[in-house]
């Protein structure tokens, strides 16, 4: 399995204010602008902002929805300081700094200064 990326559709509402986008979803975004490459190397996927957000869900279960969340591979290596958690059999990381930090080193690109 390819590390699965899962990002905020932007242009969301929440309890009918809005239109937003997801704050944590546009640094991650922002790399993969930078770094186009990595859409290649992940299974992004744009998720809706109502709960429940099935495709996470089906994941890492259903306390684990917060976005971004990324699902790491079963080859998956970790680079020391980046929280990974585990859920109904798959880590997954659900920090943007960290998802980033993991995504750098992953994939030999430079590092946030």
């Amino acid at each position: 399995m390819n590390d699965k990326l899962f990002l905020m559709k932007p242009g969301f509402t929440n309890a009918g204010l809005g239109p937003f986008y997801c704050g944590d979803s546009v640094p991650v975004e922002g790399l993969l602008g930078f770094f186009p490459e990595l859409r290649d190397k992940l299974d992004v996927t744009y998720i809706d902002f109502p709960r429940p957000r099935q495709g996470i869900v089906d994941l890492v279960g259903e306390g684990n929805q917060s976005v971004p969340v990324l699902v790491l591979g079963d080859d998956a290596s970790v680079p020391a300081g980046v929280d990974v958690k585990e859920a109904e059999g798959h880590r997954f990381i659900d920090d943007e700094r960290h998802i980033r930090q993991y995504l750098s080193a992953r994939h030999a690109l430079p590092t946030a200064g």
